[in-house]
């Protein structure tokens, strides 16, 4: 799944090739994602043109001059800048065509979401709920300790949750508790400004170098003379069995738990491995 680094990488990837462009034409293949695309999607967007690209959590917000285009990419989707007269493939459910350029939506899970919203798109049901941004200003120390004040639910729930703060997915969640030497478990309400600031340093660290690099991202790049050229980022991770890749750890003792030698417990309906610190 494409987690929140990932999906802000998309949009700087693909910002350049949509930003201050006219929709001339539109490819509904598969309307049949997380949610139904609507039959006037084509009518509504032909015309309409790109003023800015942003994200709100895992969204892409492709904002026109009389609403914005709202797309999520699941758990399995991309979105390549390709020649419009590029045979589709399995899979590739939609295309937003900008005259000699066409973005490309590839889902083979289904999982995606392709909605216009007119108007204030902020008042949408889908992010109208939405909590603080992680790689944002108002993310702090501070926040995150207020946030967890009487809160009995494990930090990697709460950290999760995307009422209180958006994007955070299983694999960072994971990653950010391990640097900071946080039990994933540990009650919300039960750390401390330290601990709160501790994480949010490993946090802002973690979340950072992903951005610049992405884990397993695939950004499709269109040159001048309409090459369609693959640029993978990769980076290489501290811990591969955090991924399900890798082989297993050798036997540790779980931080913050006594006199068991378990290397995996299920929390969130995700499965995690305690690793050796390092």
């Amino acid at each position: 799944m494409p987690e929140l680094p990932e999906v802000e990488i998309t949009r700087r990837g693909i910002e350049p090739f949509v930003l201050g462009k006219t929709i001339t034409g539109v490819v509904v293949r598969n309307p049949n994602l997380r949610q139904r695309i609507p039959r006037t999607l084509a009518r509504i967007l032909v015309g309409q043109r790109v003023k800015r690209l942003e994200r709100r959590g895992k969204y892409l917000l492709f904002q026109c001059d009389a609403g914005s285009l709202i797309v999520h990419l699941g758990m399995s989707g991309s979105l390549r800048a390709i020649d419009p007269g590029t045979l589709p493939r399995d899979h590739d459910h939609v295309d937003l065509v900008f005259g000699a350029t066409a973005l490309r939506l590839r889902d083979p899970r289904r999982f995606g979401v392709v909605l216009w919203k007119a108007g204030d798109v902020s008042g949408h049901p889908l992010l109208k709920k939405l909590g603080v941004e992680p790689l944002g200003d108002r993310f702090s120390p501070e926040f995150l300790h207020r946030a967890t004040r009487g809160r009995r639910v494990g930090i990697k729930l709460l950290l999760m949750n995307a009422q209180v703060m958006v994007g955070i997915g299983n694999i960072y969640a994971n990653e950010s508790l391990f640097r900071a030497g946080i039990h994933p478990r540990a009650r919300s309400g039960s750390l401390s400004l330290a601990r709160c600031e501790r994480l949010d340093r490993r946090r802002g660290a973690h979340t950072a170098r992903a951005g610049r690099g992405g884990r397993h991202v695939r950004a499709v790049v269109l040159q001048r003379d309409l090459e369609v050229v693959e640029v993978v980022f990769e980076r290489a991770l501290d811990h591969a069995v955090l991924h399900g890749g890798g082989s297993d750890p050798p036997p540790v003792r779980p931080v913050g738990i006594a006199n068991t030698d378990d290397r995996r417990f299920i929390a969130v309906n995700h499965a995690l491995r305690f690793l050796p610190p390092g």
